[in-house]
């Protein structure tokens, strides 16, 4: 029965601390776009993000051509001023406030 009841306890943990994880991320890549992007890019997150649809996002990032997507967008952006690992969350801010996302960012 401790077993058990431990069993539930962590996965009702694993359940609540989920949305934390991906909310954080989504804020980190808001955070992140506004240091790093805005200033080159001239433009909000809302306008960056809602060039593409989640789909249209999920795709380019899988093939491996968001970075050069976000050079295409931000002909200003320096690449080179950015670490590989923002990149992630960048996407991920990108696609939670996409053209068919139901979120709009505060940048």
């Amino acid at each position: 029965m401790k077993k058990i009841m431990v069993l539930v306890a962590l996965v009702l943990f694993a359940i609540g601390s989920t949305p934390v994880v991906a909310s954080s991320n989504l804020v980190k890549g808001q955070k992140l776009f506004k240091k790093k992007f805005r200033k080159s890019c001239r433009f909000s997150g809302v306008r960056f993000a809602r060039y593409h649809t989640q789909d249209e996002w999920e795709e380019i990032y899988d093939d491996g051509k968001f970075q050069k997507e976000a050079k295409r967008i931000c002909p200003r952006l320096k690449l080179n001023k950015i670490k590989k690992s923002w990149w992630k969350y960048v996407y991920e801010f990108s696609y939670e406030y996409a053209k068919d996302g139901s979120r709009v960012p505060h940048c």
